[in-house]
């Protein structure tokens, strides 16, 4: 086990095409695990290894991969840039220590860009930025800069400026040691040249290099004290107090490269070991005793009990592999330990440090580490596993709600079993993922986060699993809500099974803030109403608000509250209170303006100037409101909100509205009422 100061776990973030796969392979052929550049554009990336990630050019699944660089252990997990599997940059943020977001010197800061950003920031992952595609014509690396200050409210320190611009590019000037940096290219940027910094950008470096302390020193009293003496400030002095305010999170030291050229990769390197936090710097892990609910504290050592988090399940030549990130304690091969949630003890078969799609036998981990566990069978992404005589569980991880579904049925009743146990361990794997059975129909039904991420689970079923399928059209996943205000009175009173049940109550509905999801509340005071009655009402209605009054679909951002309640002690039972509390809920909607809602998609289109007019025409016959067009270098840059209904199909309307040269994304933004 590597000591704790010498680990760094990390993940490559960015909007989808902003080269996080590309600048992976680069630190992988650089630090010796691969020996061969492998290309996203070959289909040939080590860590693209599902047959659909190399034809479609894109990360679907974050993959982990470890590196050796100036004697530290590096764990990386590249993940997808796609919104439709943002669960990935999810639940990989939730357990790396550090993170670096790649961002595209041409596009700059992008829809995704801005979403896994907030993602980082909901965690409080340190990152480093880097701006890649430095070679690219239109290249601008100081609006990049510009766009991580305005839109991500982020404290940009430039590390680096560039030597040559866009075709020219040829390396970068380090202001932490005020030299140049050379890439001349004849081996695959494997010999990187130190040198002077060149005449003609010396002064331009004195000055950057000024605005780098003094932004620093804002962070480091020392600092500030040395720089207002008006003595030099020294290469390890700086690069001491910029780790110190990047692991704040007061800073986001910015570096510059061109990994398709094989610039810039080693110095970015060097600023993950240097300026990332390592595990010893993260604060002690809390979690809650399941026995008693109390707080307990586990700290980043191998002292400590065990205590690690499954943030991933993934299938691997058909064996099912447990991620897990191991926050205290050690793991070894053959250890029983305990899962939190059911309460049951598994054992660990093997432990696995892993190389995308390739494993290393371990014979123990420890605190720190990220490692692939087989023999977990009961254990899903969020479980806690433990030390059975210390338990603990930690915080779950947040699991988005899907908003496109799609009809499955076998194509012979003999593959009805076969199908069940292929979606199985698919459901294992992908939180994301739902399935029903809708009975009229004899079909099942699969919901999901977008039509990609569908389309890429039944190519799975097809590759993986052997197995054909009939598809219907994707539908999207619609909510209800209320516009108005109700207050309804009943009672019930029934004989069941030979004793009276007896209810009477008030409930009350009132619309709450968008995406509140359902609030219930009781006025009723507390000497006059059993809590197991109240809990039951907000049974009652939490079951009857998983099928609206409209067309069935489940009722969100409302308000609800139990006014009145009158129980007789002899014949009120909690049963009699469910049954009404969904009665009268429905009542309650009835009469406060039932609403259907729709998930409306942020989309982001870019297009030549040419087809901008075709593009926002064709917007406007979806239902799309335009939000904003701006210009991005040689292309405009459009912004709307579009109902996802009206999106089915997008993809060859752009291509035929800007003759191919056109490109979107989207990402869900709300629901709202349906026009």
């Amino acid at each position: 086990m590597p000591p704790l100061h010498r680990l760094r776990n990390i993940g490559i973030i960015s909007h989808i095409d902003a080269g996080k796969t590309t600048v992976t392979e680069r630190i992988l052929y650089y630090t010796g695990v691969s020996h061969k550049l492998g290309e996203v554009h070959d289909g040939e990336a080590v860590m693209d290894w599902m047959p659909q990630e190399r034809e479609r050019g894109i990360t679907i699944t974050a993959a982990a991969t470890t590196c050796e660089w100036n004697q530290h252990h590096i764990t990386i997990i590249d993940t997808p840039g796609h919104v439709d599997f943002a669960i990935e940059v999810e639940r990989s943020l939730r357990v790396l220590d550090g993170a670096v977001a790649i961002f595209a010197a041409v596009e700059g800061v992008q829809p995704q860009s801005e979403s896994v950003w907030r993602q980082a920031d909901r965690y409080g992952v340190p990152r480093l930025a880097f701006i890649n595609k430095m070679d690219r014509l239109g290249a601008d690396h100081e609006r990049v800069i510009d766009e991580i200050r305005d839109q991500l409210a982020a404290t940009p320190l430039v590390l680096q400026l560039p030597w040559g611009t866009e075709e020219h590019f040829r390396g970068v000037i380090d202001l932490i040691e005020m030299r140049s940096l050379l890439w001349r290219g004849d081996d695959l940027g494997m010999t990187l040249e130190i040198g002077e910094i060149p005449a003609e950008l010396d002064t331009q470096a004195q000055a950057q290099r000024e605005v780098l302390v003094e932004t620093v020193a804002e962070h480091d009293d020392a600092l500030l004290e040395h720089y207002l003496s008006g003595e030099p400030v020294g290469a390890e002095q700086l690069r001491t107090a910029v780790r110190q305010a990047t692991l704040a999170g007061a800073v986001v030291p910015v570096l510059l490269g061109s990994s398709l050229r094989n610039k810039g990769i080693q110095p970015l390197l060097d600023a993950v070991v240097a300026y990332l936090p390592s595990p010893a710097d993260v604060p002690p892990m809390v979690g809650l005793d399941p026995r008693d609910g109390t707080e307990v504290t586990r700290a980043n050592n191998v002292k400590e009990p065990l205590a690690a988090l499954a943030f991933k399940v993934a299938l691997d030549q058909g064996r099912r592999l447990t991620y897990l990130r191991l926050y205290s304690g050690h793991l070894e091969p053959g250890a029983a330990v305990l899962n939190s949630r059911t309460g049951t003890t598994e054992r660990a078969a093997r432990v696995l440090r892993m190389f995308a799609n390739k494993r290393e036998r371990l014979n123990q981990a420890g605190a720190g580490e990220i490692v692939a566990v087989a023999g977990l069978k009961d254990t899903t992404t969020g479980d806690t596993i433990c030390d059975a005589a210390q338990p603990l569980q930690f915080e779950a991880i947040t699991i988005p709600e899907p908003v496109v579904t799609l009809a499955v049925e076998p194509m012979t009743t003999a593959d009805q079993s076969k199908l069940a146990f292929a979606l199985e361990k698919l459901l294992a794997e992908d939180p994301t993922l739902r399935m029903t059975f809708d009975e009229e129909r004899g079909q099942t039904v699969l919901s999901g986060m977008g039509e990609l991420h569908l389309e890429v689970l039944i190519r799975r079923l097809k590759d993986e699993f052997n197995l054909e399928v009939n598809v219907g059209n994707p539908q999207v996943v619609y909510r209800e809500s209320i516009r108005g205000e109700a207050e309804v009175h009943d009672r019930f009173e029934r004989e069941i099974a030979g004793n009276i049940q007896f209810a009477e109550a008030s409930l009350a509905v009132q619309p709450a803030l968008n995406g509140s999801g359902l609030h219930f509340t009781s006025d009723v005071p507390e000497n006059e109403l059993p809590p197991d009655i109240v809990e039951a009402v907000e049974q009652g209605v939490r079951d009857a608000a998983s099928s609206g009054v409209v067309q069935g679909y489940p009722v969100v951002d409302i308000r609800v509250t139990l006014r009145k309640a009158i129980y007789r002690s002899e014949d009120s039972t909690p049963l009699a209170f469910s049954i009404l509390g969904g009665q009268l809920l429905r009542r309650a909607l009835e009469a406060a303006q039932p609403v259907m809602l729709e998930p409306l998609m942020r989309l982001e289109v870019l297009v030549p100037e040419a087809f901008v007019g075709n593009v926002i025409g064709s917007l406007q016959m979806r239902r799309g409101i335009i939000e904003s067009v701006d210009t991005q270098g040689q292309l405009q840059v459009l912004i709307a909100l579009v109902p996802l209904a009206a999106m089915f199909g997008y993809t060859t309307e752009l291509r035929s509205a800007s003759q191919g040269r056109g490109t979107f994304t989207m990402d869900f933004a709300r629901f709202a009422p349906v026009s």
